[in-house]
Protein backbone atom coordinates (compact mmCIF):
# COMPACT_ATOMS: atom_id res chain seq x y z
CA UNK A 1 0.00 0.00 0.00
CA UNK A 2 1.31 3.52 -0.67
CA UNK A 3 -0.43 6.70 -0.24
CA UNK A 4 0.71 10.05 -1.71
CA UNK A 5 -0.31 13.68 -1.10
CA UNK A 6 -0.29 16.23 -3.94
CA UNK A 7 1.87 19.39 -2.92
CA UNK A 8 2.05 22.80 -4.46
CA UNK A 9 3.68 22.61 -8.13
CA UNK A 10 2.23 19.49 -9.14
CA UNK A 11 4.67 17.41 -6.32
CA UNK A 12 3.84 14.65 -4.48
CA UNK A 13 5.07 13.91 -1.83
CA UNK A 14 4.73 10.26 -0.68
CA UNK A 15 3.21 10.04 3.27
CA UNK A 16 3.33 5.95 3.50
CA UNK A 17 6.24 5.49 0.85
CA UNK A 18 6.99 1.64 1.74
CA UNK A 19 10.45 1.31 -0.08
CA UNK A 20 11.29 3.46 3.13
CA UNK A 21 9.11 2.92 5.69
CA UNK A 22 8.10 -0.92 5.21
CA UNK A 23 10.48 -3.37 6.56
CA UNK A 24 12.93 -0.39 7.88
CA UNK A 25 13.41 1.67 11.19
CA UNK A 26 14.05 5.04 11.37
CA UNK A 27 17.86 5.67 12.62
CA UNK A 28 19.79 8.57 11.05
CA UNK A 29 18.16 7.42 7.95
CA UNK A 30 15.84 4.52 6.81
CA UNK A 31 17.54 0.86 7.17
CA UNK A 32 16.28 -2.54 8.17
CA UNK A 33 15.91 -3.52 11.61
CA UNK A 34 18.36 -5.86 13.18
CA UNK A 35 15.78 -8.53 14.55
CA UNK A 36 13.90 -8.39 11.10
CA UNK A 37 10.42 -7.66 10.43
CA UNK A 38 7.10 -8.23 11.71
CA UNK A 39 3.30 -7.82 9.75
CA UNK A 40 1.37 -5.50 10.81
CA UNK A 41 -2.23 -6.49 10.77
CA UNK A 42 -5.41 -4.10 10.56
CA UNK A 43 -7.42 -5.26 13.15
CA UNK A 44 -10.78 -3.89 11.38
CA UNK A 45 -10.45 -6.40 8.34
CA UNK A 46 -7.78 -8.53 8.88
CA UNK A 47 -5.85 -7.10 6.14
CA UNK A 48 -2.17 -7.03 6.09
CA UNK A 49 -1.02 -3.14 6.36
CA UNK A 50 2.39 -3.94 5.70
CA UNK A 51 5.60 -4.97 7.86
CA UNK A 52 8.05 -2.95 9.96
CA UNK A 53 11.86 -3.23 11.59
CA UNK A 54 12.10 -4.45 14.18
CA UNK A 55 14.71 -2.99 16.52
CA UNK A 56 17.13 -4.41 18.21
CA UNK A 57 19.68 -3.24 21.26
CA UNK A 58 22.68 -2.46 18.43
CA UNK A 59 19.79 -0.24 16.74
CA UNK A 60 19.22 1.04 19.50
CA UNK A 61 22.50 2.04 20.97
CA UNK A 62 23.49 3.50 17.32
CA UNK A 63 20.61 5.48 17.04
CA UNK A 64 21.62 6.86 20.98
CA UNK A 65 24.98 7.38 20.11
CA UNK A 66 23.92 9.56 16.87
CA UNK A 67 21.46 11.25 19.23
CA UNK A 68 23.74 12.37 21.64
CA UNK A 69 26.26 13.74 19.08
CA UNK A 70 23.42 15.64 17.42
CA UNK A 71 21.82 17.02 20.34
CA UNK A 72 24.65 19.26 21.77
CA UNK A 73 24.08 21.26 18.48
CA UNK A 74 20.50 21.26 19.12
CA UNK A 75 20.55 22.06 22.89
CA UNK A 76 22.30 25.78 21.55
CA UNK A 77 19.95 26.50 18.84
CA UNK A 78 18.17 29.87 19.29
CA UNK A 79 14.40 29.54 20.52
CA UNK A 80 13.28 30.80 17.06
CA UNK A 81 14.92 27.54 14.48
CA UNK A 82 13.08 25.32 17.39
CA UNK A 83 9.73 27.32 17.22
CA UNK A 84 10.12 27.53 13.55
CA UNK A 85 11.07 23.36 13.62
CA UNK A 86 7.81 22.54 15.48
CA UNK A 87 5.66 25.34 13.74
CA UNK A 88 6.57 23.73 10.30
CA UNK A 89 5.10 20.13 11.58
CA UNK A 90 2.29 20.81 12.86
CA UNK A 91 1.52 22.66 9.42
CA UNK A 92 3.05 19.35 7.88
CA UNK A 93 0.31 16.91 9.80
CA UNK A 94 -1.94 19.63 9.25
CA UNK A 95 -1.57 18.74 5.48
CA UNK A 96 -1.19 15.30 5.85
CA UNK A 97 -4.60 15.08 7.91
CA UNK A 98 -6.62 12.82 5.70
CA UNK A 99 -3.97 10.29 5.12
CA UNK A 100 -3.36 10.22 8.40
CA UNK A 101 -6.81 9.48 9.84
CA UNK A 102 -6.86 6.91 6.91
CA UNK A 103 -4.04 5.26 8.82
CA UNK A 104 -5.31 5.26 12.64
CA UNK A 105 -8.62 3.66 11.00
CA UNK A 106 -6.82 1.07 9.17
CA UNK A 107 -3.92 0.59 12.00
CA UNK A 108 -5.54 1.03 15.07
CA UNK A 109 -9.09 -0.03 14.19
CA UNK A 110 -10.44 3.53 15.32
CA UNK A 111 -13.71 4.74 14.47
CA UNK A 112 -13.28 8.27 12.21
CA UNK A 113 -14.30 10.57 14.95
CA UNK A 114 -11.87 9.58 16.91
CA UNK A 115 -9.00 9.05 14.14
CA UNK A 116 -9.95 12.78 13.58
CA UNK A 117 -10.01 13.47 16.70
CA UNK A 118 -6.87 12.29 17.32
CA UNK A 119 -4.63 13.85 13.90
CA UNK A 120 -6.27 17.05 15.44
CA UNK A 121 -4.97 16.65 18.97
CA UNK A 122 -1.19 15.77 18.23
CA UNK A 123 -1.52 18.99 16.15
CA UNK A 124 -2.67 21.08 18.66
CA UNK A 125 0.23 19.09 21.12
CA UNK A 126 2.91 20.54 18.25
CA UNK A 127 1.46 24.16 18.39
CA UNK A 128 1.60 23.81 22.38
CA UNK A 129 5.25 22.73 22.67
CA UNK A 130 6.31 25.52 19.74
CA UNK A 131 5.22 27.94 22.81
CA UNK A 132 7.40 26.08 25.39
CA UNK A 133 10.68 27.72 23.94
CA UNK A 134 9.50 31.50 25.14
CA UNK A 135 8.49 30.43 28.85
CA UNK A 136 10.58 31.21 31.04
CA UNK A 137 13.56 28.98 31.38
CA UNK A 138 14.90 29.98 34.92
CA UNK A 139 15.20 31.98 38.03
CA UNK A 140 17.59 35.13 39.09
CA UNK A 141 17.92 34.00 43.30
CA UNK A 142 19.84 36.01 45.99
CA UNK A 143 23.45 34.93 46.90
CA UNK A 144 25.61 35.48 49.74
CA UNK A 145 27.87 37.70 48.29
CA UNK A 146 26.32 40.82 47.06
CA UNK A 147 29.09 41.18 43.76
CA UNK A 148 27.95 37.94 42.22
CA UNK A 149 24.85 37.00 40.12
CA UNK A 150 23.15 33.36 40.66
CA UNK A 151 20.48 31.89 38.64
CA UNK A 152 19.10 28.61 38.53
CA UNK A 153 18.30 27.82 34.69
CA UNK A 154 16.61 24.72 32.69
CA UNK A 155 19.20 22.72 30.51
CA UNK A 156 18.08 20.19 28.38
CA UNK A 157 18.78 16.25 30.03
CA UNK A 158 20.31 15.24 26.66
CA UNK A 159 18.33 12.20 25.08
CA UNK A 160 14.52 11.12 26.00
CA UNK A 161 13.43 7.64 25.33
CA UNK A 162 10.00 7.64 24.29
CA UNK A 163 7.42 4.32 24.81
CA UNK A 164 3.91 4.95 23.57
CA UNK A 165 1.27 2.08 23.26
CA UNK A 166 -1.05 0.96 20.31
CA UNK A 167 -4.25 2.70 21.10
CA UNK A 168 -3.57 6.29 20.55
CA UNK A 169 -0.26 5.50 18.88
CA UNK A 170 -0.21 9.33 17.16
CA UNK A 171 -0.88 11.51 20.15
CA UNK A 172 0.43 9.47 22.99
CA UNK A 173 3.77 9.94 20.84
CA UNK A 174 4.03 13.07 20.17
CA UNK A 175 2.89 14.30 23.64
CA UNK A 176 6.31 13.82 24.52
CA UNK A 177 8.45 14.14 21.61
CA UNK A 178 7.55 17.20 20.81
CA UNK A 179 8.04 19.02 23.81
CA UNK A 180 11.17 17.18 24.25
CA UNK A 181 11.95 18.15 21.12
CA UNK A 182 11.05 21.99 21.83
CA UNK A 183 13.33 22.16 24.75
CA UNK A 184 16.40 21.19 23.10
CA UNK A 185 16.55 17.44 23.45
CA UNK A 186 17.55 14.06 20.69
CA UNK A 187 14.50 11.57 21.12
CA UNK A 188 14.10 7.65 20.57
CA UNK A 189 11.08 6.89 19.64
CA UNK A 190 9.37 3.25 20.80
CA UNK A 191 5.97 2.92 18.80
CA UNK A 192 3.84 -0.25 19.49
CA UNK A 193 4.93 -3.46 16.83
CA UNK A 194 0.98 -2.93 16.59
CA UNK A 195 1.01 0.64 15.43
CA UNK A 196 4.57 1.61 13.76
CA UNK A 197 3.18 3.26 10.76
CA UNK A 198 0.81 6.54 12.68
CA UNK A 199 3.22 6.09 16.17
CA UNK A 200 5.95 6.64 14.02
CA UNK A 201 6.71 6.34 10.47
CA UNK A 202 4.32 9.53 10.47
CA UNK A 203 6.02 11.42 13.00
CA UNK A 204 9.48 11.14 11.36
CA UNK A 205 7.46 11.97 8.12
CA UNK A 206 6.51 15.20 9.34
CA UNK A 207 9.48 16.47 11.49
CA UNK A 208 11.87 15.64 8.08
CA UNK A 209 9.16 17.70 6.19
CA UNK A 210 9.92 20.27 9.45
CA UNK A 211 13.65 20.61 8.95
CA UNK A 212 14.71 19.17 12.07
CA UNK A 213 17.88 18.24 12.24
CA UNK A 214 19.72 15.34 11.10
CA UNK A 215 20.29 12.53 13.74
CA UNK A 216 17.64 14.20 16.71
CA UNK A 217 14.92 11.75 15.93
CA UNK A 218 15.05 7.47 15.81
CA UNK A 219 12.04 5.80 15.12
CA UNK A 220 12.26 1.87 16.63
CA UNK A 221 9.77 0.26 16.40
CA UNK A 222 9.34 -3.00 18.40
CA UNK A 223 7.87 -5.11 21.67
CA UNK A 224 9.06 -5.34 24.96
CA UNK A 225 12.88 -6.64 24.39
CA UNK A 226 13.09 -3.39 22.11
CA UNK A 227 11.71 -0.92 24.90
CA UNK A 228 13.96 -2.60 27.61
CA UNK A 229 17.04 -1.41 25.46
CA UNK A 230 15.80 1.99 24.78
CA UNK A 231 15.56 2.27 29.05
CA UNK A 232 18.64 0.58 29.78
CA UNK A 233 20.87 2.58 27.42
CA UNK A 234 23.26 4.31 29.12
CA UNK A 235 22.25 7.73 26.64
CA UNK A 236 18.92 8.04 27.41
CA UNK A 237 18.77 10.49 30.29
CA UNK A 238 14.96 10.61 30.88
CA UNK A 239 12.11 7.83 29.86
CA UNK A 240 8.81 8.84 29.00
CA UNK A 241 6.73 5.83 28.90
CA UNK A 242 3.04 5.22 28.37
CA UNK A 243 1.14 1.75 29.02
CA UNK A 244 0.16 -0.57 31.13
CA UNK A 245 0.89 -0.40 35.24
CA UNK A 246 2.50 -3.79 34.65
CA UNK A 247 4.75 -2.43 32.31
CA UNK A 248 5.33 0.67 34.10
CA UNK A 249 6.68 -1.47 36.79
CA UNK A 250 8.99 -2.66 34.93
CA UNK A 251 10.25 0.68 33.57
CA UNK A 252 10.38 1.60 36.76
CA UNK A 253 12.52 -0.80 38.09
CA UNK A 254 15.22 -1.16 35.24
CA UNK A 255 15.44 3.27 35.27
CA UNK A 256 15.47 3.21 39.17
CA UNK A 257 18.55 0.69 39.36
CA UNK A 258 20.36 3.87 36.80
CA UNK A 259 19.29 6.32 39.16
CA UNK A 260 17.30 7.57 35.35
CA UNK A 261 14.64 9.41 35.81
CA UNK A 262 11.12 8.28 34.64
CA UNK A 263 7.63 9.61 33.59
CA UNK A 264 4.91 7.49 33.66
CA UNK A 265 1.42 7.48 32.38
CA UNK A 266 -0.55 3.89 33.10
CA UNK A 267 -3.60 2.14 33.35
CA UNK A 268 -6.65 3.59 35.08
CA UNK A 269 -9.92 2.39 36.41
CA UNK A 270 -12.25 5.62 36.58
CA UNK A 271 -14.88 5.64 37.92
CA UNK A 272 -18.51 7.84 37.04
CA UNK A 273 -20.20 8.79 40.27
CA UNK A 274 -23.83 9.54 39.92
CA UNK A 275 -25.26 11.61 42.99
CA UNK A 276 -29.22 10.89 43.09
CA UNK A 277 -29.94 14.85 42.19
CA UNK A 278 -27.86 13.92 38.89
CA UNK A 279 -28.92 15.28 35.63
CA UNK A 280 -29.66 11.42 34.19
CA UNK A 281 -29.66 12.32 30.66
CA UNK A 282 -26.46 13.83 30.70
CA UNK A 283 -24.89 11.08 33.24
CA UNK A 284 -25.83 8.43 30.56
CA UNK A 285 -24.53 10.64 27.94
CA UNK A 286 -21.32 10.69 29.77
CA UNK A 287 -21.52 7.41 31.19
CA UNK A 288 -21.48 5.93 27.24
CA UNK A 289 -18.27 8.11 25.82
CA UNK A 290 -16.35 7.33 28.66
CA UNK A 291 -16.83 3.84 28.32
CA UNK A 292 -16.91 3.03 24.99
CA UNK A 293 -14.84 5.90 23.55
CA UNK A 294 -12.48 3.39 20.89
CA UNK A 295 -13.80 0.89 22.47
CA UNK A 296 -12.96 0.87 25.86
CA UNK A 297 -9.52 1.00 24.81
CA UNK A 298 -8.13 4.30 26.46
CA UNK A 299 -6.82 4.56 29.83
CA UNK A 300 -9.17 7.58 31.14
CA UNK A 301 -12.33 5.48 30.24
CA UNK A 302 -15.16 5.24 32.30
CA UNK A 303 -14.63 1.55 34.44
CA UNK A 304 -16.69 1.65 37.02
CA UNK A 305 -20.43 3.39 36.97
CA UNK A 306 -21.08 4.47 40.99
CA UNK A 307 -24.75 4.85 40.78
CA UNK A 308 -26.89 5.63 43.49
CA UNK A 309 -29.24 2.89 44.46
CA UNK A 310 -32.25 5.45 44.54
CA UNK A 311 -31.25 5.51 40.79
CA UNK A 312 -29.69 2.75 39.69
CA UNK A 313 -32.66 0.70 37.76
CA UNK A 314 -33.18 3.21 35.63
CA UNK A 315 -29.42 4.45 35.04
CA UNK A 316 -28.83 0.48 33.67
CA UNK A 317 -32.27 0.37 31.48
CA UNK A 318 -30.69 3.94 29.86
CA UNK A 319 -27.42 2.80 29.48
CA UNK A 320 -29.15 -0.34 27.72
CA UNK A 321 -31.26 1.38 25.78
CA UNK A 322 -28.01 3.67 24.56
CA UNK A 323 -26.34 0.60 23.29
CA UNK A 324 -28.87 -0.73 21.28
CA UNK A 325 -28.05 0.37 17.81
CA UNK A 326 -23.85 -0.15 18.75
CA UNK A 327 -23.10 -2.79 16.99
CA UNK A 328 -19.11 -3.18 16.32
CA UNK A 329 -18.16 -3.49 13.09
CA UNK A 330 -15.03 -2.41 10.34
CA UNK A 331 -14.59 0.99 11.43
CA UNK A 332 -14.18 2.20 7.63
CA UNK A 333 -18.00 1.11 7.04
CA UNK A 334 -20.01 4.00 6.91
CA UNK A 335 -22.09 4.44 9.77
CA UNK A 336 -19.90 2.31 12.03
CA UNK A 337 -20.27 3.33 15.75
CA UNK A 338 -18.21 0.60 17.86
CA UNK A 339 -14.95 -0.92 16.54
CA UNK A 340 -12.75 -4.27 16.75
CA UNK A 341 -10.11 -4.15 19.96
CA UNK A 342 -6.94 -4.19 18.76
CA UNK A 343 -6.60 -7.90 18.33
CA UNK A 344 -8.73 -11.21 19.05
CA UNK A 345 -6.28 -11.56 21.88
CA UNK A 346 -7.63 -8.61 23.39
CA UNK A 347 -11.36 -9.51 23.00
CA UNK A 348 -10.43 -12.83 24.73
CA UNK A 349 -8.17 -10.78 27.83
CA UNK A 350 -12.03 -8.79 28.16
CA UNK A 351 -14.06 -12.07 27.99
CA UNK A 352 -12.34 -13.63 30.95
CA UNK A 353 -12.92 -10.79 33.06
CA UNK A 354 -16.16 -10.49 31.92
CA UNK A 355 -17.02 -14.71 32.65
CA UNK A 356 -15.38 -14.09 35.63
CA UNK A 357 -17.20 -10.83 36.41
CA UNK A 358 -20.85 -13.04 36.06
CA UNK A 359 -19.39 -16.27 38.19
CA UNK A 360 -18.73 -13.57 40.74
CA UNK A 361 -22.12 -12.62 41.14
CA UNK A 362 -22.79 -9.87 38.63
CA UNK A 363 -25.83 -9.66 36.65
CA UNK A 364 -24.89 -9.40 32.99
CA UNK A 365 -27.51 -7.09 31.39
CA UNK A 366 -26.72 -7.13 27.45
CA UNK A 367 -23.85 -7.90 25.46
CA UNK A 368 -21.12 -10.32 26.99
CA UNK A 369 -19.74 -12.27 23.54
CA UNK A 370 -17.25 -11.33 20.63
CA UNK A 371 -16.70 -12.41 17.71
CA UNK A 372 -12.63 -12.63 16.72
CA UNK A 373 -11.48 -8.94 17.68
CA UNK A 374 -15.04 -7.34 18.17
CA UNK A 375 -16.68 -6.97 21.53
CA UNK A 376 -20.34 -6.68 22.01
CA UNK A 377 -21.13 -3.35 24.17
CA UNK A 378 -21.77 -4.72 27.61
CA UNK A 379 -23.50 -3.85 30.58
CA UNK A 380 -22.69 -5.67 33.70
CA UNK A 381 -25.13 -4.57 36.74
CA UNK A 382 -24.49 -5.76 40.69
CA UNK A 383 -20.45 -5.54 40.79
CA UNK A 384 -19.71 -5.67 44.12
CA UNK A 385 -16.09 -3.87 44.81
CA UNK A 386 -14.72 -8.10 45.31
CA UNK A 387 -15.61 -8.52 41.52
CA UNK A 388 -13.18 -9.17 38.62
CA UNK A 389 -15.02 -6.13 36.77
CA UNK A 390 -14.58 -4.02 39.19
CA UNK A 391 -11.13 -4.22 40.00
CA UNK A 392 -9.47 -5.39 36.79
CA UNK A 393 -8.95 -2.68 33.48
CA UNK A 394 -10.50 -3.93 31.30
CA UNK A 395 -9.68 -2.31 28.29
CA UNK A 396 -12.58 -3.28 26.44
CA UNK A 397 -16.38 -1.54 25.61
CA UNK A 398 -17.56 -2.93 29.35
CA UNK A 399 -19.78 -0.67 32.00
CA UNK A 400 -19.90 -2.13 35.26
CA UNK A 401 -22.61 -0.76 37.49
CA UNK A 402 -21.96 -1.01 41.34
CA UNK A 403 -24.52 0.66 43.14
CA UNK A 404 -23.80 2.53 46.46
CA UNK A 405 -26.42 4.50 49.45
CA UNK A 406 -24.54 7.25 51.04
CA UNK A 407 -21.76 9.76 49.42
CA UNK A 408 -19.29 8.46 51.61
CA UNK A 409 -19.90 4.94 50.13
CA UNK A 410 -19.21 6.31 47.17
CA UNK A 411 -15.99 8.01 48.16
CA UNK A 412 -14.82 4.56 49.24
CA UNK A 413 -15.73 2.62 46.72
CA UNK A 414 -14.25 5.69 43.84
CA UNK A 415 -10.95 4.80 45.87
CA UNK A 416 -11.25 1.31 46.03
CA UNK A 417 -8.47 0.08 43.11
CA UNK A 418 -4.53 0.83 43.22
CA UNK A 419 -5.69 3.29 40.25
CA UNK A 420 -6.11 6.65 40.16
CA UNK A 421 -5.66 8.37 36.78
CA UNK A 422 -9.42 10.56 36.57
CA UNK A 423 -13.08 10.23 37.77
CA UNK A 424 -16.23 12.16 37.37
CA UNK A 425 -18.96 13.24 39.59
CA UNK A 426 -22.39 14.02 38.27
CA UNK A 427 -24.94 16.07 40.39
CA UNK A 428 -26.89 19.68 39.87
CA UNK A 429 -25.07 20.55 43.49
CA UNK A 430 -21.48 21.89 42.43
CA UNK A 431 -20.46 22.94 45.95
CA UNK A 432 -21.39 18.99 47.01
CA UNK A 433 -19.35 17.82 44.21
CA UNK A 434 -16.36 20.02 44.95
CA UNK A 435 -16.23 19.12 48.39
CA UNK A 436 -16.21 15.50 47.45
CA UNK A 437 -13.93 16.13 44.51
CA UNK A 438 -10.83 17.09 46.85
CA UNK A 439 -11.26 13.90 48.84
CA UNK A 440 -10.67 11.55 45.54
CA UNK A 441 -6.99 10.42 45.24
CA UNK A 442 -7.60 11.16 41.07
CA UNK A 443 -4.92 13.25 38.83
CA UNK A 444 -8.14 14.43 37.04
CA UNK A 445 -11.59 15.15 37.97
CA UNK A 446 -15.01 16.37 35.95
CA UNK A 447 -17.78 17.42 36.92
CA UNK A 448 -21.09 16.96 35.38
CA UNK A 449 -18.40 15.69 32.39
CA UNK A 450 -16.81 12.70 31.07
CA UNK A 451 -13.88 10.42 32.84
CA UNK A 452 -11.98 10.66 28.95
CA UNK A 453 -10.51 14.43 28.97
CA UNK A 454 -7.72 15.69 27.79
CA UNK A 455 -5.56 19.13 26.23
CA UNK A 456 -2.05 20.17 25.99
CA UNK A 457 -2.80 22.33 28.23
CA UNK A 458 -3.48 20.95 31.16
CA UNK A 459 -1.14 18.75 33.99
CA UNK A 460 -2.39 15.58 32.35
CA UNK A 461 -1.33 12.47 34.75
CA UNK A 462 -2.36 10.09 37.78
CA UNK A 463 -1.20 8.34 41.18
CA UNK A 464 -0.59 5.15 42.28
CA UNK A 465 -0.92 2.65 40.21
CA UNK A 466 -2.03 5.07 37.22
CA UNK A 467 1.58 6.92 37.56
CA UNK A 468 4.30 8.58 39.67
CA UNK A 469 2.90 11.85 39.56
CA UNK A 470 4.65 13.10 36.14
CA UNK A 471 2.65 15.44 33.96
CA UNK A 472 2.21 16.33 30.36
CA UNK A 473 1.43 19.03 28.94
CA UNK A 474 2.15 22.95 29.07
CA UNK A 475 4.44 24.42 31.75
CA UNK A 476 4.45 20.88 33.81
CA UNK A 477 6.52 19.37 30.26
CA UNK A 478 9.66 21.49 31.77
CA UNK A 479 9.90 19.32 34.47
CA UNK A 480 9.84 15.91 32.58
CA UNK A 481 12.29 17.32 29.91
CA UNK A 482 15.05 19.17 31.54
CA UNK A 483 17.77 19.30 34.44
CA UNK A 484 17.83 22.76 36.64
CA UNK A 485 21.54 23.97 36.69
CA UNK A 486 22.84 26.61 39.24
CA UNK A 487 25.09 29.19 37.78
CA UNK A 488 27.31 32.19 39.88
CA UNK A 489 29.12 34.49 38.25
CA UNK A 490 31.00 37.84 39.51
CA UNK A 491 29.49 40.82 38.52
CA UNK A 492 32.42 43.45 40.14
Amino acid sequence: MTSAVAAAGGRRDVLWDLSRAQGRIYSGGWRPGSRGVAGVISPGDGGRVGETGVAGEDDVERAAGIAVAAQRDWATASYQVRTGVLVRAAAALRELQPEAERMLVRESGSLPLKARYEVAKAIAELEAAARLTTMPQGDVLPVEDPGTLGFARRIPVGVVGVIAPWNAPLTLAIRSVAPAIALGNAVLVKPDIKTPFSGGALIAEIFERAGLPEGLLHVLPGDAETGEAVVSSPHTGVIAFTGSSAAGRRVGEIAGRMLKRVSLELGGNNAIIVLPDADLDLAVRCGVGGAFRHQGQVCMATGRHLVHESIADEYVRRLTDALAAMAPADPSEPGAALGPLISTTQAERVQTIVDQAVAGGARLVTGGAHDGPFYEPTVLDDVDEQNAAFRSEIFGPVAPVTRFSSDEEALRLADGTDYGLTAAIHTRDVGRALGLAQRLRVGMIAINGQTVYDAPHIPMGGMGASGNGSRHGDRWNLDEFTHWQWVTVPTT
